[in-house]
């Protein structure tokens, strides 16, 4: 499987940057083999996160829990970076939460060897820089639809966008989390949207 999920990752990275092969085995050192079973965390609200991944096979959530309530943000799956960034780089608790939502085989290896590579690598260094940007696209993305659409144009949103494994794969109680609305709203919502 690692060989396998070696090539998975090889291809995520050369998205970015046309790394040569010596650049990436720099990295290879540092990468094992994780499973998760449904249900299991590979971040968790309240714990230092130190460890960033690639999906190699499964669906995965990112959620934020308020009040007893999870929030879901954002899903992973195969080919997908993952990890709690946030906390990976400040040292300090996660806010939140990285979930299986069906058994998962992924790659991993410690943030900490990706910073030190950023440090021995102006290749590694640069691809740093546009994993941010990347990041923080999605995260105004993200944003600009909780907070200037409503529910409905939400719901057409993802219809009309090219995440079909989320319409596809993911429950319909986690993807009206992710549309932050009750799956009650979303059965009218898409009870509506099926007449039109």
């Amino acid at each position: 499987m690692i060989e396998d999920g070696w090539k998975v990752l090889c291809g995520l990275l050369l998205r970015f940057l046309p790394f040569t092969t010596v650049e990436l085995e720099l990295l290879k050192p540092d990468v094992s083999t994780l499973s998760l079973k449904k249900g299991a965390a590979f971040a968790e609200e309240g714990k230092v996160a130190k460890l960033v991944g690639i999906v190699v096979q499964g669906d995965m959530r990112h959620y934020y829990t308020r009040d007893g309530l999870e929030r879901t943000t954002y899903f992973y799956f195969e080919g997908a970076l993952v990890g709690a960034y946030i906390s990976c780089m400040t040292g300090e608790p996660s806010r939140l939460t990285i979930e299986a939502i069906t058994d998962c085989e992924l790659l991993v290896f410690p943030y900490a060897a990706l910073k030190n590579l950023f440090m021995k690598s102006h290749t590694w260094e640069r691809f740093g820089r546009l994993l941010a940007e990347y990041l923080a696209k999605g995260l105004e993305e993200r944003m600009v639809t909780l907070l200037m659409m409503s529910p409905e144009e939400r719901y057409q949103d993802l219809l009309a966008s090219n995440k079909d494994k989320i319409l596809a794969r993911i429950p319909q109680h986690y993807i009206a989390s992710y549309l932050g609305i009750t799956p009650v709203s979303l059965s009218r919502i898409r009870g509506r949207s099926s007449k039109k």
